[in-house]
């Protein structure tokens, strides 16, 4: 799916459904804000791939964090979460792009993506988005990858996925990233169906703090 389709699809799903009736919306983001918090660092800086309308940036935000990214392909999505947060969402820097193909100006502390690398089914985009995260996460920084679990969905929002586990994530980033934790997830959605998911938390192998190093 080339970029421009790809945001338009996905600004068609937000522009005509409620945050609240797609099926990834959670009330509260319990098990990314404990990963976050576990292996975060407590002042580092986060940034959440594919946050859509997500309720995370608000947690974050309450919690105190002060260096919070949510990028997005969806350029509604982000006006919507900008219009939610009202004065708040000058507090955050917005990035509208398809990961797929962005290259990061800065370093992040904590990666986060909740249900994005699951829809890309190219080797070449999830190829790229493996680079992304390489260049984009800080020398001790730390990847939070949350995916449909290999019994979870094989379609949603109308798009085929790439369904993970641990170790096909671990062969795509590659011997410069190591597994330090991971866990399934059972995630109810809003017409009360479950969907399996899996996320998996990575960090660097000493030594491995840029692209360069490999």
């Amino acid at each position: 799916m080339g970029e421009s389709i790809a945001a338009s699809h996905w600004d068609a799903v937000y522009a005509s459904k409620a945050a609240n009736e797609v099926s990834w919306f959670e009330a509260t983001p319990s098990l990314s804000l404990d990963l976050i918090a576990r292996f975060g660092q407590p002042s580092g800086s986060v940034i959440d791939i594919g946050g859509g309308e997500s309720l995370l940036v608000d947690a974050l935000l309450a919690g105190a964090r002060s260096d919070v990214t949510v990028l997005d392909i969806s350029e509604n999505a982000l006006a919507a979460v900008r219009r939610r947060l009202g004065d708040r969402a000058d507090a955050v820097d917005w990035i509208v792009a398809d990961i797929a193909s962005w290259t990061p100006e800065r370093r992040y502390d904590v990666w986060h993506d909740r249900a994005v690398l699951h829809f890309l089914n190219d080797p070449a985009d999830q190829a790229s988005y493996a680079r992304a995260l390489d260049a984009a996460l800080s020398p001790s920084g730390v990847a939070i990858v949350g995916t449909f679990a290999p019994d979870g969905p094989e379609h949603c929002s109308g798009l085929p996925v790439t369904r993970h586990d641990a170790e096909s994530l671990a062969r795509l980033l590659g011997k410069r990233f190591r597994l330090l934790f991971t866990t399934r997830a059972d995630h109810r959605t809003p017409w009360d169906t479950v969907q399996h998911f899996q996320f998996s938390l990575f960090g660097r192998e000493a030594g491995c703090s840029d692209i360069g190093g490999r």
